[in-house]
């Protein structure tokens, strides 16, 4: 353990030092005034952090006594302007004031000291004070480090999520691609398509109940049976009803915690120019024709994982060479600012019908998101999915 003892006058840290050397603590640094106690910390004279790249984490100072009356810098400024630095705002200060008025000693905690000693100091009374400290400050690097690993691995995580989702597709006769953007490092949201044979595609859009960690575990579950359900059932009532099945399989010990998922499956035939879908309880997809009309995709049913046994109803529409297909997750929504579902989506239908069927994703991209400020924060994840036929 480091600690830093600042006080002018050198009989007092002699005296203070000699109290640490006695009960075990021999790292014991010192300085003069809180200039001095800024350079031991990596900061200018004036409490800034340095730019010649010399500033590190304190010099592994675990705790600070701080002379609060000292020529120069106080130690209540000191403190102050010590707390205002991210990386050395953890570092636990005792005051050590000669001063009794509870005005001072209020400000001095104000300005971010944990604790004080007054003076003449009381060994055990310093001791007793200094143990706390340290323990606090064990438990915020414990905490801190904690953190660290808890980023590291969530930044893990989205790159594994971001892996599992697949590749665009842009072969002769259909092309189809996805605009993503997670809320956080981990989304509830997932799309997904597979080539059934030389003319069918199967596409889908899921979106799990509230977003992060636990929406996106339970995210990567469905993602697994709907690939496997994808290739082996096909049809869409049968996807979506083996997707509820295994849904209801997500079993918690709290009764009360349910997931839930809306979502869009569709089959894409390119022979027969017919779309098969079922919608569970998720927003319409549209059908951009090559005229630039748009036609909404059906809503309704319950959703996947609510009921073991669920109703699906099949929806077929005709489609062309030239039309566009678009499915999304409804933090789409939030950027055409309108809280009824029925203006959202006549909202979202004109800010994409001048585009007709023709704009690049990133174009689509640009109108969607120019309307969204930069100082809003993201309360939901977003997907939208484009299906184009060639």
């Amino acid at each position: 353990m480091r600690i830093a003892v600042v006080d002018d006058n050198p009989m007092n840290i002699t005296v203070v030092r000699e109290i640490l050397k006695r009960a075990g603590y021999t790292n014991v640094l010192q300085a003069a005034s809180g200039s001095e106690l800024f350079g031991l910390l990596g900061l200018t004279p004036s409490g800034e952090e340095r730019e010649d790249g010399t500033a590190d984490d304190g010099h592994g100072i675990d705790l600070i006594l701080l002379d609060m009356m000292m020529p120069g810098v106080d130690g209540i400024t000191a403190c102050s302007m010590i707390n205002r630095s991210p990386r050395l705002k953890d570092i636990p200060i005792i005051m050590v004031t000669a001063i009794g008025d509870s005005k001072k000693l209020a400000e001095a905690l104000d300005a971010g000291a944990i604790d004080y000693v007054t003076k003449p100091i009381n060994r055990i009374e310093l001791l007793a004070r200094i143990r706390v400290a340290l323990r606090l400050k064990e438990q915020k690097d414990w905490h801190k480090e904690r953190d660290r690993r808890m980023r590291e691995e969530l930044q893990l995580a989205r790159e594994v999520q971001l892996a599992a989702l697949p590749q665009p597709v842009d072969d002769e006769r259909i092309a189809i691609d996805a605009i993503f953007r997670p809320s956080e490092e981990l989304s509830g949201d997932l799309y997904a398509w597979h080539r059934i044979d030389d003319s069918r595609y199967g596409v889908a859009v899921i979106d799990a109940m509230g977003h992060g960690i636990s929406s996106s575990l339970a995210c990567m579950f469905i993602a697994s049976v709907l690939k496997e359900a994808m290739t082996k059932q096909v049809g869409v009532r049968r996807v979506m009803k083996e997707l509820n099945r295994r849904s209801m399989q997500l079993q918690f010990a709290d009764q009360l915690v349910q997931y839930y998922f809306t979502g869009i499956y569709m089959v894409v035939d390119l022979n027969a120019g017919t779309i098969e879908y079922a919608n569970a309880g998720h927003p319409p997809g549209m059908l951009i024709r090559k005229n630039g009309t748009i036609e909404q995709l059906a809503q309704g049913g319950v959703a996947i994982g609510m009921f073991s046994e669920m109703a699906v109803e099949k929806h077929t529409l005709a489609i062309s060479p030239g039309d566009r297909i678009v499915l999304l997750t409804d933090g789409i929504y939030d950027l055409v600012g309108s809280d009824y579902e029925e203006d959202r989506g006549a909202s979202l239908t004109a800010l994409l019908q001048p585009f007709g069927s023709h704009a690049s994703l990133h174009e689509l991209e640009q109108a969607l998101f120019t309307r969204e400020q930069p100082e809003e924060l993201q309360s939901d994840d977003r997907c939208l999915v484009v299906v184009d036929l060639k």
